[in-house]
C-alpha cells in the first residue's frame, strides 16, 4: 500500500510556548493512495496550522516537532531535507488555502491565472492551457468571470476562481481548506463532487485527498475516512458513516448536532414602534453593461435582524456597502436618523484579514479602538470570553491565529463601537457550528439589548431562518418580495 501522507507524533508551537503545549499536539495519521480524509473540528483546533506543516508554509517563528512524509519523502523531522516540500508543489502537493485572496493575483485575471497554473505546472500549450481553463470556470458557473480581476468579484466567486486554479495542477496530494465557505448548498455541493473527482476510485495509485472544514454537510458528501480535532490534538478517526452518525467522543457528538436547522430562540421580537436605523428606496447599482439589482427597497428598523441571501456575484455586498454610505447606487435614495456619527455603521467582512493590519497584534488592533473611542479594556475583556477568545491571542498578528478565531475578533471590535447598523457579510462562514451558534446568538442578544439593526448576508437557509426576523433574497437584476423567517 503506497501512503500519500504519514504523520508521527506532529507537534507545532508558536513562539514562546512551551513544547507541550503547542497549536498541534502528537498527531499521528496516515492517508494511503486512493483515499479521502476530511478533518473536522473548531476554529484554533490545529486544522489548518497542521495543513501549513504539510505544506511547509507555517508562520515564521512556529516550531515542529515529529515526522512527516508526502509520498514516502521526509518533509518534517530529522531525516527531512530544509525546505523539502516547495520541490513538491504543483504537481505532487498542492493546497487550496482558506483566503481566497491571498492566493489570488490582484494584477491578473482570473481566467489567466487558472490558464497558467495548467501551462506552468502541467507543462501544456498555452492554447491547451486556455482551454483547461475554459472548462475549469465553466464548471464553476464562472464563465462571466474569465475577464475579471480578483478585486471584481464575490468572495464566494474568489473563492471558486481558487479552487479552479489549485485544481489546474492536478497535484497527486491535494490539501483543501474550507473549500465551501460562503458557498450556497448547491455550490457546495458541486465543488464537493469536484473534490471527489480528485480521488475516483479506491484504486487510484497517485491521487489522495484531504479536506479541512467545519461543514459537516460536506464531510458527508465527501466521505472516506474522517477526524475531528480539538485543542491541537485528533480526539475521534474513523469511517465517516461511522464518526458523523455515530460519534464517541462527547464533543463529537456536540459538533455533528450543532446544525443551524436545530436553532431555536435566538430572536427577541422587534418592537412594533421601532424606528428604522436605515431606509432604502429604489436603489438600483450595474457595474458596467451588468445590472446587480434595481429597484430595492428595504427598512431595518432598531433590534431586528434582516438576512439577505442569493447566489454568489449577485449584489449582496455591493447592497451592504450602499446601505452604510461607502458606494453610491445608480438611482434610489438612503436615509439614516440625524446626526448618526460615521462609526456607528459598521461592517463584518466576509474575509476577516482585509480589516486588520498583518503587522500589529490583536493586542495593538484593541488598544487602537479603545484608545480613539474611549472604549474600556474591561468591555473588551468580558466580550472576549463571551466569544470564547483565549488572552494569549492578544500577542499573536492576525495571520497567526485562525480565520474563525479573526473573525471574532472582527465582531468583537465592531461590537465595542455600539453600532447602530452592522452590515454582516458572511460572517460565520468560516466558524465551526458550535462557535457559529454562540456568536450569532451573541449577535441577536446584542442587536437586541443595544437596538441596533443588522444586515445578515448568509448562504444558508437555516441560518436565515432561525436568525433573523426576515429574509430578502437578491435574484440577478432584481429583488424578490421579504420572506417571512420561518
Amino acid at each position: 500500500m503506497t501512503l500519500a501522507l504519514e504523520i508521527n507524533n506532529l507537534h507545532v508551537t508558536a513562539p514562546g510556548q512551551p513544547s507541550d503545549a503547542g497549536i498541534v499536539r502528537g498527531v499521528s495519521l496516515a492517508l494511503a493512495a486512493g483515499q479521502r480524509l476530511t478533518i473536522l473540528g473548531e476554529s484554533g483546533s490545529g486544522k489548518s496550522i497542521l495543513a501549513q506543516a504539510i505544506m511547509g508554509t507555517l508562520p515564521t517563528g512556529m516550531q515542529t516537532r515529529g515526522q512527516v512524509a508526502v509520498w514516502g519523502q521526509p518533509v518534517v523531522g530529522p531525516h527531512a531535507a530544509a525546505k523539502a516540500q516547495p520541490p513538491l508543489w504543483g504537481r505532487q502537493l498542492a493546497m487550496l488555502p482558506q483566503e481566497p485572496w491571498l492566493a489570488l493575483n490582484p494584477t491578473m485575471r482570473t481566467h489567466t491565472q487558472v490558464a497558467e497554473v495548467a501551462h506552468f505546472v502541467k507543462d501544456q500549450t498555452w492554447p491547451s492551457a486556455r482551454q483547461t481553463a475554459d472548462q475549469a470556470l465553466a464548471q464553476l458557473q464562472l464563465q462571466h468571470a474569465a475577464r475579471k480581476y480578483p478585486h471584481q468579484v464575490s468572495g464566494g466567486m474568489a473563492q471558486r476562481v481558487s479552487f479552479a486554479a489549485t485544481c489546474a495542477a492536478e497535484a497527486q496530494l491535494l490539501i483543501a481548506d474550507e473549500p465551501t465557505k460562503g458557498l450556497d448548498a448547491a455550490l457546495r455541493d458541486q465543488v464537493a463532487d469536484l473534490l471527489a473527482a480528485h480521488v475516483p476510485t479506491e484504486n487510484a495509485t497517485h491521487a489522495a485527498l484531504i479536506t479541512i472544514t467545519h461543514d459537516v454537510a460536506l464531510a458527508h458528501r465527501l466521505g472516506g475516512t474522517v477526524a475531528i480535532m480539538l485543542d491541537g490534538q485528533v480526539i475521534e478517526h474513523g469511517p465517516a458513516p461511522e464518526v458523523l452518525v455515530r460519534p464517541q467522543h462527547a464533543y463529537s457528538q456536540a459538533l455533528v448536532q450543532a446544525d443551524p436547522a436545530h436553532w431555536r430562540g435566538l430572536l427577541q421580537p422587534v418592537a412594533a414602534a421601532a424606528a428604522p436605523v436605515v431606509l432604502a428606496q429604489g436603489l438600483a447599482k450595474s457595474f458596467g453593461a451588468e445590472r446587480l439589482f434595481s429597484n430595492v427597497d428595504l427598512s431595518i428598523a432598531q433590534g431586528e435582524i434582516v438576512a439577505v441571501t442569493g447566489p454568489s456575484g449577485c449584489g449582496k455586498t455591493t447592497l451592504g456597502h450602499i446601505l452604510l454610505g461607502v458606494a453610491q447606487p445608480d438611482a434610489g435614495v438612503v436615509s439614516r436618523p440625524p446626526g448618526t456619527p460615521p462609526h456607528a455603521f459598521q461592517k463584518l467582512y466576509q474575509d476577516p484579514p482585509a480589516a486588520f493590519a498583518p503587522s500589529r497584534t490583536l493586542r495593538q488592533c484593541l488598544h487602537d479602538l479603545i484608545t480613539r473611542h474611549r472604549r474600556s479594556w474591561a468591555d473588551a475583556t468580558e466580550l472576549m470570553r463571551e466569544l470564547k477568545l483565549g488572552p494569549e491571542l492578544l500577542e499573536r498578528l492576525p495571520d497567526q491565529v485562525s480565520g474563525g478565531e479573526l473573525q471574532r475578533f472582527a465582531l468583537l471590535r465592531v461590537l465595542l463601537l455600539q453600532p447602530r447598523f452592522i452590515f454582516a457579510d458572511e460572517p460565520t462562514s468560516r466558524l465551526d457550528p458550535l462557535i457559529q451558534k454562540t456568536t450569532i446568538a451573541l449577535l441577536c442578544a446584542s442587536a437586541a439589548a443595544h437596538r441596533f439593526g443588522v444586515i445578515l448576508v448568509t448562504h444558508d437557509a437555516a441560518v436565515a431562518a432561525h436568525a433573523a426576523h426576515r429574509a430578502e433574497h437578491i435574484r440577478f437584476g432584481a429583488q424578490s418580495p421579504a420572506m417571512a423567517a420561518a
